[in-house]
């Protein structure tokens, strides 16, 4: 870091943002009441909307959106004439997971390593704590230059486009001049990144039926059709042998131009185990970021311990589908519903139910305020310079906001750099990009300032 005035404010904060975000990670704010309690989210929300009362936010607000959950809104009054800045997070987490595979519990920050564990640490709890240092270092140094306003989701991990559609009917609420979504990631820990696109996706539940009731597979077994087995060939018909996706109708080779991934360095992020191989083809970039990539996230049936000898009668799963830049999530989604009524075996009753959507993002890297965000991150990360690349994930919010907003700047940064491990077992947040990325923010709202001031 540098001794820039605003690095050393926030290297002073540190302390207080680590006992925010253990607070924040302490709520259980997964937005599926089957997981969790629905309280677990309110509690977070007011969390939240206390911590921008805190700072001075004015109309702080709970809104309550058509999915069931809230969103948290603040402003804060810029000097007179001064550009409109809107800053987002969201709250709400994936679930844990098997939380016998975290080395320390989900739910409680954890400092390991130099690295500080827990759900939501980095996506995205530690993303509104980043925007809190970032005003707090402008207040300390001269002032907030730009009015703030603030949005913190409760429902982005389930895709169910409360927030969207809220905005949709209260179009004036989010206006802005420039919005930084902080809830992306550095390609890699110290290399500043400013995320460009974003794949969309569709979610989709299909059921097989088959029998009017489970069968002895002894008795019944080799003629009776099968509807676990029927599911299992119709999402194998999801892939092709190399595991490139195939669901008729999409668009696979489209090829990515800017940042690389290497392979090596791809299969040492994602673990994968030594001898498995990497799935479909093209580079790691092409793959991730710019073609699409169906996955099989669950499946209903009987569990090994207790199985009985049956054929099953019913089967179900979820399948998600990310869609890239370029292509339509609406149209993605009736070609996908298309496949799986097609590729069910054996004429199995098929339903498809459609769970959630989110289309697809490309950022204008262009614009004046991404000039004045790779100033920003030339301080923040002395030496190095901003990079612009892809990522696989979806924030459904973004398009929203851009078909709103056409003519303002949309910036996509955060915490979620390859180490954090973002949705899986041990989620994690570098204290160092916390500081970096909220000096970053800081300096950029400075910047961005000046920049309309000229």
């Amino acid at each position: 870091m540098t001794a820039h005035p605003i690095s050393e404010t926030v290297a002073s904060l540190m302390p207080r943002a680590k006992a925010e975000l253990t607070e924040l990670v302490a709520f259980q704010s997964v937005a599926d009441p089957a997981v969790f309690p629905k309280s677990e989210c309110e509690a977070a929300a007011g969390w939240v909307a206390d911590a921008l009362r805190a700072e001075g936010f004015q109309d702080v607000a709970l809104l309550d959106t058509p999915d069931g959950t809230q969103s948290v809104y603040g402003f804060l009054p810029g000097p007179a004439s001064s550009p409109t800045v809107l800053l987002y997070a969201h709250y709400d987490v994936q679930p844990p997971l098997d939380e016998s595979a975290w080395l320390s519990p989900p739910f409680e920050l954890t400092e390991r390593g130099g690295r500080w564990f827990g759900r939501g640490a980095a996506d995205c709890k530690g993303g509104f704590v980043m925007h809190l240092l970032a005003l707090r270092a402008l207040k300390a140094n001269g002032g907030v230059p730009v009015s703030v306003k603030v949005i913190v989701e409760g429902s982005e991990e389930q895709g169910t486009g409360g927030l969207e559609q809220y905005a949709q009917a209260h179009p004036e609420l989010l206006a802005a001049d420039t919005v930084v979504i902080g809830d992306t990631g550095n390609f890699r820990v110290g290399l500043p990144t400013v995320t460009s696109t974003l794949r969309g996706m569709t979610m989709l539940r299909v059921q097989l039926d088959t029998l009017e009731g489970n069968l002895h597979s002894g008795q019944f077994g080799g003629a009776a059709p099968d509807a676990l087995a029927a599911m299992i060939q119709l999402l194998a018909s999801l892939r092709a042998e190399d595991g490139t996706t195939t669901v008729d109708g999409l668009t696979t080779d489209t090829e990515w131009d800017g940042l690389q991934y290497p392979e090596k360095e791809f299969r040492k992020d994602a673990k994968v185990l030594d001898g498995v191989e990497l799935i479909s083809t093209g580079t790691v970039a092409d793959r991730i970021w710019a073609r699409p990539a169906v996955t099989v996230i669950g499946i209903d049936c009987p569990p090994v311990v207790g199985a009985t000898p049956s054929v099953q009668a019913s089967a179900r799963a979820q399948v998600s589908l990310r869609v890239p830049p370029g292509e339509n999530a609406d149209e993605a989604t009736k070609l996908l519903t298309a496949h799986l009524r097609a590729h069910a075996p054996w004429g199995a009753r098929v339903s498809v139910e459609q769970v959630g959507q989110g289309q697809p993002f490309r950022a204008d890297i262009t614009s004046p305020a991404y000039t004045a965000m790779a100033d920003a991150m030339r301080i923040a990360y002395p030496g190095q310079e901003m990079q612009s690349s892809g990522m696989g994930g979806s924030i459904p919010l973004c398009n929203a906001l851009s078909e709103l907003y056409p003519e303002a700047e949309i910036l996509l940064i955060g915490l979620s750099e390859p180490e954090a491990q973002i949705h899986a077992v041990n989620e994690s947040v570098s204290p160092e990009e916390l500081e970096r990325l909220s000096v970053t923010e800081a300096l950029f709202l400075q910047n961005y300032a000046a920049s309309k001031n000229v």
